[in-house]
């Protein structure tokens, strides 16, 4: 596969970054994941929106939205396969020291890098983590390179034959999964947590909230684990039913979970890039 770093196109699988690059030493950069449909970048401008917002919370200065544009660009043309591609924009606040501190003289790295955006499984499996998410961490609400939390929750559900990890809050509410969105039908309501939970702002999940009439509230696992049915919303997976927390098991598609997915299906067929209608822009 084609890459494009810092204004050069080049194979995906030559050394592009720099060994002193702080996305590299110490996460010190944002990302975004995205996938095209019929070829064209899904969802675009809400995504480098995330990424300003992400890049801003860490304190780096944003990256110029006409290059990423042009960069997305590049690496879908020069990468055509007979495919739907999943694009990774990730930026770092580029080569600094070895410890904690920044170059504050330097410039950040910039990368654009694809991959074949292969179909999830019918289902989801969820296992509940044993390790709580901070909603009053500093990173709340920001989507960072830093994702070791992330990998570990992943390697454990998966270990235990789970295909995603899902995560309390430190109040023992609801919170996300580790690249994923909640949602429940709770006395034939769709219900999602609320920012405040802790929870990554998901472009698919305000989506979801917006065209699908969704409530957001406080969700606690025992009110999820008596729902009418589970699902899960990401960039690359859409709406994915669940059909397990634990042992649990819900069934697969529900009437509402599969209602939520043709209104998804049809509106981002029409709306290639959509915009969040009465969503501040810092949520």
């Amino acid at each position: 596969m084609i890459c494009w770093v810092n204004g050069h196109l080049a194979e995906q699988a030559s050394p592009q970054i720099q060994p002193d690059d702080h996305g590299f030493t110490v996460g010190d950069g944002v990302f975004e994941t995205l996938i095209t449909k019929s070829g064209v970048p899904f969802a675009l401008s809400l995504h480098l929106e995330r990424l300003a917002r992400s890049a801003q919370g860490l304190g780096l200065p944003a990256a110029n939205p006409a290059t990423v544009r042009a960069a997305v660009a590049a690496v879908i043309q020069a990468n055509r396969i007979d495919h739907e591609l999943r694009i990774r924009i990730t930026y770092t606040a580029g080569p600094g020291p070895a410890g904690s501190d920044r170059n504050t003289g330097g410039t950040g790295t910039l990368c654009v890098t694809a991959s074949p955006a292969n179909p999830w499984p019918a289902t989801a499996s969820l296992g509940l983590a044993p390790w709580p998410r901070n909603e009053r961490s500093p990173l709340v609400g920001l989507k960072t390179t830093s994702y070791a939390e992330n990998a570990v929750a992943l390697a454990w559900a998966q270990a235990r034959g789970h295909s995603e990890a899902l995560l309390v809050n430190l109040t023992d509410q609801v919170c996300e999964g580790t690249g994923s969105n909640v949602f429940a039908v709770i006395d034939e309501q769709v219900v999602t947590p609320p920012l405040a939970s802790g929870c990554l702002a998901g472009i698919t999940r305000q989506l979801v909230v917006q065209w699908c009439h969704v409530t957001e509230r406080t969700l606690t696992m025992a009110e999820l684990l008596k729902a009418q049915e589970v699902f899960i919303t990401s960039s690359t997976r859409d709406i994915h039913p669940v059909s397990a927390i634990d042992e649990l098991t819900y069934p697969t598609p529900g009437p509402h979970t599969v209602r939520c997915q043709q209104i998804f299906t049809e509106m981002a067929a029409t709306n290639p890039d959509p915009d969040f209608v009465g969503i501040a822009r810092n949520a």
